[in-house]
């Protein structure tokens, strides 16, 4: 349920037969739904969604990267400019795509990499995001993160905010640098997730300066800009 810097041992995955769906796009993730793949003969927008569901770890991560990106090299489509006129010539749209999230949370480090992934990519593909159920700690900002306009929330998803929590040990140096690097990761926290929202940093603080858990409501995060809409 926190941030986190701690450094974390990988899983080996239970290797599974490929799917259909596997098949047309090589190592598809488990995350990544695509109904009806965009195709240049077709005019109708596709519906492409991925989710981001548990904690946010190294591996999952990694699932979590490609399928944005993949998302992202087939979003474009060519059109006809005027169906009733082929000699009009086409033009290119591009399809969104939609992430679920539904996490407690997880590491710092793999939540910036996941953000500025999306950052990237929603210049030229828009990025819906979705939050359901549980929507806390390094969920917060990747749901924010969705393109403007874009961002929905189930009424029932509870939202939760703290601080970056971490655990260092060794000798006194040691736990100074370790600490200034919390304190770095603390402040790109506040500073990025007040520029994706209607939240000040002075109002972020405030939130975190308890020391506690601060939840909120799907209609709090509406009001503060974490997200655009209740569903």
């Amino acid at each position: 349920m926190r941030l986190e810097d701690k450094k974390r041992t990988k899983k080996k995955k239970k290797s599974e037969p490929e799917s259909a769906e596997a098949q047309e796009f090589p190592q598809v993730p488990n995350n990544i739904i695509v109904l009806n793949t965009p195709s240049q003969e077709s005019d109708t927008p596709k519906l492409r969604t991925m989710g981001i569901i548990g904690e946010i770890e190294e591996e999952k991560t990694s699932d979590i990267l490609y399928g944005m990106l993949m998302m992202k090299q087939t979003s474009q489509r060519e059109v006809a400019v005027d169906p009733e006129n082929p000699e009009a010539g086409t033009k290119i749209e591009v399809d969104p795509f939609e992430i679920i999230i539904s996490t407690y949370g997880g590491s710092a480090a793999e939540m910036f990499g996941i953000y500025d992934t999306m950052r990237k990519i929603r210049k030229e593909c828009p990025i819906l995001t979705c939050g359901i159920g549980k929507v806390m700690s390094a969920g917060v900002l990747l749901l924010a993160a969705g393109t403007k306009g874009n961002r929905r929330i189930g009424e029932n998803c509870r939202v939760m905010i703290h601080d970056i929590q971490s655990a260092t040990g060794g000798d006194v140096s040691n736990i100074q640098n370790e600490f200034e690097e919390i304190k770095w990761t603390q402040e790109r926290y506040i500073e990025i997730l007040s520029k994706e929202t209607d939240m000040t940093k002075n109002h972020i603080k405030k939130l975190l300066s308890k020391k506690v858990n601060r939840y909120i409501s799907a209609q709090e995060a509406v009001e503060f800009g974490i997200a655009d809409e209740v569903f």
